[in-house]
């Protein structure tokens, strides 16, 4: 897996055709970038600046990194449903593993952190996870699903007019998407928790009800810090320091 950073594609029959931004390290050890949602100033765009993180682990931690792009996002097919995303996210670490990184870290932010609880909770292949701004629950959503449809298409994760067939099952799938019982699961593996003392879209209380849950996390709520944690430089220096204490 040498070379140069470039764009891939996961194109298997578990699912639409998915884009990625990888660039390669150095060993058996990777980590998958996830994010949430985009935002309405950039419907359907993750940031490019994911691609710009995954170098930054690469070249200075030695991480083979992925920067992925889940369905209905940048130029990766289909459409959101949340069992959709954990699944891309799953298949984001067979892609790394069939590319030779023999143990896969997950990182990631907002909606992003809440998938990556739920794929690393049932694939032992991950050996720890990173949430900013993560999500314990999507109850909120779950009761008002026409809403949140409504807003999955003002930021074009959902594309098809007529998606979903079915509201109601689509619903169910953000009923039982429990990302606090996830942790529980993980309590034999390493987990980071950063959230901002100032983020208005997830309260700070549902960081620590994850730690919590978890038994043994590192918590770090930043003073000040807001929904859009990932801009704070803090949470490169906590992330590349838990990272590298993953090494062993």
């Amino acid at each position: 897996m040498s070379g140069p950073s470039s764009d891939i594609t996961i194109d298997d029959a578990n699912g639409p055709r998915l884009a990625g931004y990888f660039a390669p390290g150095v060993g058996s050890r990777g980590v998958v970038l996830i994010h949430g949602f985009p935002s309405p100033q950039r419907p359907g765009a993750p940031s490019r600046t994911y691609h710009q993180l995954a170098d930054r682990v690469a070249g200075e931690l030695d991480y083979h990194t992925l920067a992925l792009s889940l369905r209905g996002c940048g130029e990766s097919e289909g459409q959101f449903t949340p069992n959709g995303w954990v699944a891309d996210v799953r298949r984001a670490v067979d892609w790394l593993c069939e590319s030779g990184c023999a143990k896969v870290w997950l990182v990631g932010s907002t909606t992003g952190g809440s998938l990556a609880l739920l794929a690393a909770a049932t694939d032992e292949r991950v050996r720890g996870v990173a949430t900013v701004a993560a999500r314990a629950d999507f109850d909120d959503w779950a009761r008002e699903p026409g809403r949140f449809v409504e807003h999955c298409r003002r930021v074009r994760v959902i594309t098809d007019d007529a998606f979903p067939a079915d509201l109601d099952e689509w619903a169910r799938e953000l009923e039982v998407a429990r990302p606090l019982d996830a942790a529980a699961a993980l309590a034999d593996r390493s987990l980071l928790v950063l959230h901002g003392a100032r983020d208005r879209q997830v309260p700070s209380s549902e960081a620590r009800d994850i730690a919590s849950a978890h038994g043994a996390a590192e918590l770090r709520i930043l003073d000040g810090g807001d929904h859009r944690l990932r801009n704070d430089p803090r949470f490169v220096a906590l992330l590349f320091g838990w990272l590298e204490r993953q090494q062993p």
